[in-house]
């Protein structure tokens, strides 16, 4: 019965191999045959893949030739001690409770509801896959043959099921198809080539190995031809046939991921976009490494370097998988959009490689040389914007958008996190430091204009380590309590106030929603007119679509100019000169458009703009106002300058319609269509006359 299977190989227990350093060994000092021994049979016993094996083997040969003085001896070893000490099949089992993963989200992070759903939705997908049993079926008319291999499969985690002829494994397939078929050739009814052209039509993904006792070249080109994955001989040998069949289940794995996302967090700064990916970590149970991408110039930094170069070693991937010893951890990729691409090279082309199903399962380091399995890696990026990120790149990516806080938000998280934590950093004792609902309500909005936190913390970090010093000042054991006066007392006046509202309406002077890195922000436009030659001025360091945007605007006006009974020749002596201000800090996208145009409106007509008015819209030839995006953080931004109205395009509205009340708060919303409906809105009817005089 053995030798019908052939001559199985001994695998070493368990328990018996050597524990793994997470370092690599150094060379001994006084290298002796004892010590090339003991090397050689930590390399025999340390269970690697057969690449890395014959490799390390190969290397232990080489070794052995080598004069210990010379400096490739010890690079040599150390490479040696590098494939020891990488976790090759040691892995992290999940532990994909979802309940448990939104108790783990809903402690770490205040709001981001839409976020944590989509990261629920993602880890509900991943659990339902995970909980697959590889299931192989093995068909074969002798029945010794199917209860020795079932035997060895069950053994090995597989759900086995055996029957006896071609008809059988079909009708076995429609009950439950399998990952793997393992087939005799040579069976009575059906036999292996008319069930594997069944198999082929009908359940084209499962991987098929054909067994024959009659191996020939010519039955193994046509096995090979209609579509089987491997084909082996009798006797069989075991060691082959599960290697072959683990390598087709995996491939089997990853084409059932083949689709699976790269999730990119993309936001302003301070939104807790990395401590998400370490919640996600401890939620499925895994490692976590976090890899920050700024300012990468050289992907040898995630590739590594040859070992041809002095002072060579493993790239950042591989160092990290070493340093948590699991070859499925949760590894982010922070700040993808800040590597850096110039003539040197382009850091961001080796992710390509990494974070492709079809490549990353034999991921190649230049220190290494060997493939490296990184299916199992649960990828996360951050980036604050995709837009920089190469097209190739952005394709492999699932963007999930972080939004700004709400004032609301931020004030809870402040009462209930911030404030807490700080005063514990900084010695004090919340029971007589205490911060009164009005304070932490004008940090938040009179102190900080910002879409995450960072600046709030910092703001409450200051205010803490003043209060350190009144505490020592005045006795460790007095109460101190921090109301608005005292904020102000610590901090100096407030730098931000909501003064939007209350300014008075100005002739050429509008105000615009934009959506910036850091969150939504208002600008105003000036628009200006003067004796000259039909010339057109922008300042403000504006970007190509905010020059274009106002050209257009310049040119819709100059098309329409008797409907708003402006002199159809105002432009033929006259120059025009648009201004945003804060010049040091560049300006792009369409979302002024309708503001540039109310501005000029205001400029031509002499109506003044109402000043707690604010719109934000793309502007066509024709008039009519485009959709844009960013209105969470526009509006938000509204709130908190104490504006009143804002004008969106009508595209707009079903994006309105689901925002919160804390998002639209009370501000009047209007939707236009046309930027005749805007000025209605925005301007006043009283003129003030000879504006271009």
């Amino acid at each position: 019965m053995l030798g019908w299977f052939g001559k199985k190989q001994s695998q070493p227990p368990a328990g018996t191999r050597q524990e793994r350093s997470k370092k690599p060994k150094e060379v001994p000092k006084t290298v002796t045959p004892s010590a090339h021994d003991s090397l050689r049979e930590r390399v025999e016993s340390a269970g690697l893949p057969t690449e890395p094996l014959e490799a390390a083997l190969a290397e232990c040969d080489r070794l052995d030739a080598m004069d210990p003085a010379s400096p490739e001896y010890s690079i040599s070893w150390n490479y040696l001690e590098y494939i020891l000490s990488l976790p090759w099949d040691k892995t992290t089992r999940d532990d994909l409770d979802i309940l448990r993963a939104e108790e783990v989200l809903n402690a770490r992070h205040h709001g981001l509801q839409r976020v944590k759903d989509r990261i629920l939705e993602f880890l509900a997908v991943k659990s339902l896959r995970g909980v697959h049993t590889p299931r192989i079926l093995l068909v074969d008319d002798e029945q010794i043959a199917r209860e020795n291999l079932s035997i060895v499969f069950e053994a090995d985690g597989y759900e086995v099921q055996a029957v006896g002829n071609g008809l059988e494994a079909v009708a076995a397939m429609e009950k439950k198809p399998a990952d793997v078929v393992v087939s005799d050739l040579k069976m009575e009814g059906m036999d292996g080539m008319e069930l594997l052209q069944v198999l082929r039509q009908r359940w084209p993904d499962t991987k098929v190995i054909m067994l024959t006792g009659y191996a020939t070249v010519k039955t193994a080109v046509a096995a090979m031809r209609r579509g089987a994955d491997q084909y082996l001989g009798k006797p069989v040998n075991l060691t082959k046939l599960r290697q072959y069949v683990s390598d087709l289940y995996k491939q089997s794995l990853r084409a059932q991921h083949l689709h699976g996302p790269v999730l990119c967090f993309t936001g302003p700064p301070g939104l807790g976009k990395t401590s998400i990916g370490k919640a996600i970590a401890e939620a499925m149970g895994r490692k976590f490494f976090r890899l920050s991408l700024a300012g990468l110039r050289d992907e040898a930094e995630l590739r590594g370097h040859r070992r041809t170069y002095v002072g060579a070693m493993p790239g950042r991937i591989l160092q990290g998988i070493r340093k948590v010893q699991s070859k499925n951890p949760v590894i982010l990729l922070d700040e993808v959009d800040k590597a850096i691409q110039n003539f040197q090279g382009d850091a961001t082309a080796v992710l390509l490689e990494m974070l492709d199903p079809e490549q990353n399962h034999a991921f190649v380091d230049n220190y290494m040389g060997l493939p490296f399995d990184l299916s199992g890696v649960l990828f996360i990026c951050t980036a604050n914007t995709v837009e920089r990120l190469p097209a190739p790149l952005r394709d492999r990516l699932e963007v999930i958008e972080f939004s700004s806080y709400t004032p609301q938000e931020k004030r809870y998280i402040a009462a209930n996190h911030l404030v807490p934590d700080q005063l514990a950093q900084h010695g004090l004792d919340d029971r007589l430091v205490t911060l009164s609902p009005a304070a932490v309500e004008l940090i938040v909005g009179g102190y900080t204009r910002e879409a995450g936190l960072r600046g709030l913390r910092q703001q409450l970090a200051s205010l803490c380590r003043k209060l350190a010093r009144r505490v020592l000042t005045n006795g460790k054991d007095q109460a101190v309590s921090v109301d608005v006066d005292t904020v102000v007392q610590l901090l100096g006046p407030p730098p931000f106030a909501a003064t939007a509202a209350q300014a008075n309406p100005k002739v050429g002077l509008a105000t615009s929603l934009v959506w910036t890195e850091n969150g939504g922000e208002i600008i105003f436009v000036e628009a200006a007119a003067m004796h000259g030659n039909k010339q057109l001025f922008l300042t403000g360091s504006l970007g190509e679509i905010l020059r274009e945007s106002a050209q257009t605007a310049l040119s819709y006006i100059r098309s329409h100019a008797r409907e708003y009974a402006i002199d159809p020749i105002f432009y033929s002596t006259a120059d025009i000169h648009v201004h945003i201000p804060a010049g040091a800090v560049s300006k792009e996208g369409p979302s002024a458009g309708m503001a540039i145009t109310l501005a000029l409106l205001s400029l031509l007509t002499g109506r003044p703009a109402r000043q707690d008015v604010a719109s934000t819209g793309e502007l066509s030839l024709l008039g009519e106002v485009l959709p844009v995006g960013g209105i969470r953080e526009k509006l938000m931004a509204a709130q908190v300058s104490g504006l009143s109205v804002v004008i969106l395009p009508q595209g707009c509205a079903p994006r309105v319609q689901s925002l919160g009340k804390d998002v639209v708060g009370n501000l009047d919303i209007r939707f236009v269509s046309t930027i005749n409906e805007a000025a209605d809105i925005a301007l006043c009817d009283t003129a003030i006359p000879d504006r271009t005089a």
